[in-house]
């Protein structure tokens, strides 16, 4: 039987995790992968304040505990000083993937000149991919749109499980000789 796809879905603000207002990350987030994933997937969420420390254990805890095979943050990209996703991803990272920044950027470009502000990057930390998204679901959504193709067979490489998707959200690209036969 195959292992299940676990995806943890981070949403990184003071504001709303305080209550001050209704988080809408998660939400971006959970509506993409319902709309894109054929395969059977479980999701870990968590919403949390921008603080260093609380997003570094929060990765490690979904990546080494959890057993997440992708993490998703949304939130905390930016300039400003109490952004520190970006630093909290790198401070738990095995390998650095600078792809996924570059490639984020450059599809947010298209849409807003500040884009070249954010500070996402992508990261791998034993069997997971951690990525860090922008913050508004319509990003959130171009953005997933622009660099999913990657993702699941940047999953296989790691050892998470075989991802398909709907090809009217996103097609994915794997070599022919990482296909598997339609059963």
């Amino acid at each position: 039987m195959q292992e299940l796809l676990k995806i943890g879905l981070v949403s990184i603000s003071d504001r709303a995790s305080q209550g001050v207002y209704e988080d809408k990350g998660l939400p971006g987030l959970i509506d993409w992968f319902s709309a894109a994933l054929t395969t059977p997937w479980v999701r870990e969420t968590r919403l949390i304040p921008d603080e260093q420390p609380a997003i570094e254990a929060c990765l490690r805890e979904l990546a080494d505990q959890a057993g997440c095979h992708l993490i998703l943050t949304t939130g905390g990209t930016g300039p400003a000083p109490r952004d520190v996703t970006p630093e909290a991803t790198l401070a738990v990272a095995d390998k650095v993937m600078p792809g996924f920044g570059e490639e984020m950027r450059r599809i947010s470009l298209k849409y807003v000149p500040t884009a070249i502000l954010s500070r996402q990057v992508g990261v791998i930390r034993g069997r997971a991919l951690i990525l860090n998204l922008p913050g508004q679901p319509k990003a959130i959504k171009e953005t997933l749109d622009g660099i999913f193709a990657a993702v699941p067979y940047c999953l296989d490489l790691i050892g998470a499980p075989y991802i398909e998707t709907n090809p009217d959200v996103v097609q994915v690209f794997r070599p022919k000789s990482a296909v598997k036969p339609k059963a």
